[in-house]
């Protein structure tokens, strides 16, 4: 399974950006999709996650702001933030759980400016 993230960019306190993370290869059972982020000097942190498609999770941090969701024809999850804050800035990964196993996306960095 391969991920790659994209959407990730330059936003002003308050905007918003949709990432998304398109997955290829065998994607056949991935039951999991998550969104991690990572700031500068700081843990890797969940974001959000989708299980099965159906129920989701998300850090308390980001809760009423952000949605995940995905598109099961496409093989793709999408994180919608929305009222973007200074400390949402960081690098944003996918990921991906199938039978298992793990499988992460390169990062797409997200910085919010004033």
């Amino acid at each position: 399974v391969q991920l790659q993230a994209s959407g990730g960019g330059l936003v002003q306190v308050g905007g918003s950006l949709r990432l998304s993370c398109a997955a290829s290869g065998s994607t056949f059972s991935i039951n999991v999709f998550s969104w991690y982020r990572q700031a500068p000097g700081k843990e890797r942190e969940l974001v959000a996650l989708i299980l099965s498609g159906v129920t989701t999770q998300y850090a308390e941090s980001v809760k009423g702001r952000f949605t995940i969701s995905t598109d099961n024809l496409e093989n793709t999850v999408y994180l919608q933030m929305n009222s973007l804050k200074f400390e949402d800035t960081a690098v944003y990964y996918c990921y991906a759980k199938q039978n298992g196993m793990s499988y992460w996306g390169k990062g797409t960095q997200v910085t919010v400016s004033s």
